[in-house]
């Protein structure tokens, strides 16, 4: 019913523009109009209107709720907050610089190699044995990625 009466009155709008325009606009005009119909005889008019009650219902209950406006206040708070986070990261204000964070994983981190069966003294000495070798390498190892390592440091990337 509804997509019926929507497309008598797209047809009619059709018509005027028809008669302005010319036999292109109206044509396409006549080519929307009919879309309602179609739509009510696929029964997709039933959807299109529980939609927009759906809707309706919400931002009426939107306006008298005091608890759906606590929801949108939240809401808002998580936004600010996410788009400062950014800001504050692209600034790097608030963020570790890399030895700050890289020691700072290490504290948190167990040594490496540790497991029960063995004791914890070997296991910490093959620890202590992976960090000297790593010392080494950074030292005296490839020249190149050393300095494509200060590099991306000097850029704050890691």
């Amino acid at each position: 019913m509804l997509g019926a009466a929507l497309t008598v009155v797209g047809l009619l709008v059709s018509w005027v523009v028809w008669r302005r325009r010319g036999a292109a606009s109206g044509l396409r005009g006549v080519a929307w109009s009919l879309l309602p119909l179609a739509a009510g005889l696929l029964g997709l008019m039933t959807i299109l209107w529980r939609l927009v009650t759906d809707l309706v219902g919400f931002f009426v209950s939107l306006a008298f709720n005091p608890v759906v406006w606590g929801g949108v206040v939240v809401a808002a708070l998580a936004v600010v907050l996410w788009v400062v986070s950014g800001v504050m990261r692209a600034r790097g204000v608030g963020v570790r610089k890399g030895g700050e964070r890289a020691s700072a994983e290490e504290g948190r981190r167990p040594a490496a190699g540790i497991d029960s069966a063995s004791g914890g003294a070997a296991g910490a000495a093959g620890a202590q044995g992976q960090s000297r070798r790593g010392a080494k390498q950074q030292a005296g190892g490839d020249d190149d990625f050393g300095e494509i390592e200060d590099l991306l440091r000097k850029h704050g990337i890691e």
